[in-house]
């Protein structure tokens, strides 16, 4: 890669570290930016899935007076988030290349429809489902982090849209709190998809290495100074990228 090629990487790593502690959808600018410059598909996965996880685990740490109080609950999530993550994972390195490489448009496409569509999803389902008055989460939360684990330890663009759906969604609880709930399971997904992905994936290390400076600075940036950046603002950041990774995938 050349200079700036190296720089764009770090560049996006910093911009998904930051978005995945706010939003949750950083993947689609770290995974995107892959593509753009060249990398295929699965490998472009494989190596942002690991150049994410001490970004995660920044933005875990940023947030982590939000998770005061939320033993229980992290108590049968988190086992769900590491079934969930590793079935994703081993599927990702079951199937064929070109089985990705056919639906990877499609989830980004979806993933592009869950960052615009998540605001009025969260209003419209607020609240549905609580937890017990012990703080276990009800049995449709668990089951549904283990599904968004699944899907986010075989592609991850957007993991932290969906968890922070459903959490938003079916628990009653403080949304900055609940955020924090998120980057502990994403996390948790990714580190434990990078575990497989480890010993059974092709990988570019100067790709992973680019994607964790950057991604952990914009994890720390993010869990700090996340609460003043306008959501709208970082949703149309989002978009933007995301559609253009869609025009370079679809390129013949």
């Amino acid at each position: 890669m050349s200079s700036l090629e190296l720089f764009l990487v770090v560049l996006a790593g910093f911009g998904a570290g930051t978005v995945n502690a706010i939003v949750g959808s950083g993947t689609l600018i770290s995974f995107p930016t892959l593509v753009l410059l060249g990398y295929p598909p699965l490998l472009a996965n494989v190596s942002n899935n690991l150049g994410l996880v001490p970004g995660s685990l920044a933005g875990a740490v940023g947030y982590r007076r939000e998770l005061k109080g939320q033993g229980t609950r992290l108590r049968w999530l988190v086992p769900a988030s590491l079934v969930g993550g590793s079935v994703g994972a081993l599927g990702l390195l079951v199937l064929p290349a070109a089985a990705f490489d056919a639906i990877v448009p499609v989830l980004v496409a979806l993933s592009l429809v869950l960052v615009v569509v998540q605001p009025r999803l969260r209003e419209r389902l607020a609240g549905r489902l609580v937890e017990d008055r012990d703080g276990r989460p009800s049995t449709g939360l668990i089951v549904g982090v283990a599904l968004a684990a699944c899907y986010g330890g075989y592609f991850g663009a957007a993991q932290g849209i969906l968890l922070i759906a459903l959490l938003g969604s079916l628990l009653t609880d403080d949304l900055q709190r609940l955020n924090g709930t998120k980057n502990v399971l994403a996390t948790v997904v990714n580190a434990v998809a990078a575990v497989v992905f480890l010993f059974g994936a092709d990988i570019d290390w100067t790709a992973v290495g680019l994607i964790a400076v950057g991604s952990t600075a914009g994890g720390f940036v993010g869990g700090r100074y996340g609460r003043l950046l306008p959501p709208t603002v970082l949703r149309a950041f989002i978009v933007v990228v995301g559609v253009a990774a869609l025009v370079r995938l679809l390129a013949p």
